[in-house]
Parts: C-alpha cells; sequence; structure tokens
C-alpha cells in the first residue's frame, strides 16, 4: 500500500473527487450515493466518495463511467481539505472480507459495514479497489459538517490517449 500522509491525525489533509461539472453546484449533497449507494454505503446514506490522490480519483470515476465519458462529459476535479484529526483508517487486514477488496460486485454485507463504520466515523479512509496500493476517503455528510472544505476545483481534462484504450 502506498503509505498514508504522515500528518494524518494531526494536520489537515486534502484529498481528490473528480465530480460531473452539471452536479458541481451540489456536490457537498452526496446524491449520487444516496440514491444507488456505493462499495461502501448503502442506498440512502448521503456519503461523498474521494480519493488521497487525484489519480486514484480518475481511476474510480473512470471504472463506472469509462474514459470516453470521461474525455467527453464536462467533469471539475475537486481539491478537499479535511480535518485529519477526524479520520478512522482501515486498514486491509480490518475488512472482515478480503474478497471485498477485489472487483466484482458489492456484498450488502460490505455496504453494511461500511454503514456501521460510517455511522461511528465521520472521515473513513478505506483501501482502494480499483488501485491496490491506493487510499479512498468515505465523507459522512451528516456528521461531518465543518470538517470538510472544497479548497479547489478546475475543469478536468483527460490525457486522449486514454480514449484509445
Amino acid at each position: 500500500m502506498t503509505p498514508l500522509p504522515a500528518g494524518l491525525g494531526t494536520n489537515g489533509l486534502l484529498v481528490w473527487r473528480l465530480e460531473r461539472e452539471k452536479h458541481f453546484p451540489t456536490w457537498t449533497t452526496a446524491e449520487g450515493a444516496f440514491l444507488v449507494g456505493g462499495r461502501w454505503s448503502s442506498p440512502g446514506q448521503r456519503i461523498i466518495y474521494a480519493s488521497l490522490d487525484p489519480a486514484t480519483t480518475i481511476l474510480e470515476v473512470a471504472v463506472h463511467k469509462g474514459f470516453n465519458v470521461l474525455d467527453t462529459v464536462p467533469h471539475r476535479l475537486l481539491a478537499i481539505d479535511i480535518a485529519a484529526a477526524h479520520v478512522e483508517v482501515i486498514q486491509p487486514s480490518d475488512v472482515p472480507n478480503p474478497h471485498w477488496l477485489n472487483p466484482g460486485a458489492v456484498s450488502p454485507n460490505q455496504q453494511k459495514f461500511g454503514d456501521a463504520l460510517l455511522a461511528s466515523h465521520p472521515l473513513v479512509i478505506v483501501p482502494s479497489v480499483v488501485s491496490k496500493h491506493s487510499w479512498n476517503l468515505l465523507i459522512n455528510t451528516a456528521m461531518a459538517a465543518g470538517l470538510f472544505a472544497l479548497k479547489s476545483d478546475e475543469r478536468f481534462a483527460l490525457d486522449t490517449r486514454l480514449t484509445s484504450i
């Protein structure tokens, strides 16, 4: 695994999210995860999914939408400041079923595990499934008020060589 940031637990943390441009004004509502759920959350939970580095956040979105969508539909790359003192880190060995860290269908039990974590912790770092050596951060919007803020955003531009893969 990529080492976690050295100051985790004491200093601020910068995380990244790729957001469809038309949804950018409401990115803090976590409407997508609320409607359909995610790997670590059931539908009905307002959880923002982000990554600890921009490359992972791009891969996390591309695995669902494809590079052609990222090339043709406007997106914004968000840099989000996190109050790192409030972050819970889940190591791969903390995950009850190691298969949950493999690509494929999401288990309802995996979502329940994530729901329980996010009911106890406003900010949770979990291993990325798309990039085995990377990390994602989950933000429980109901509990994390004041613990995260948009630092910057920019129009995202995909390297067009990725559309020929």
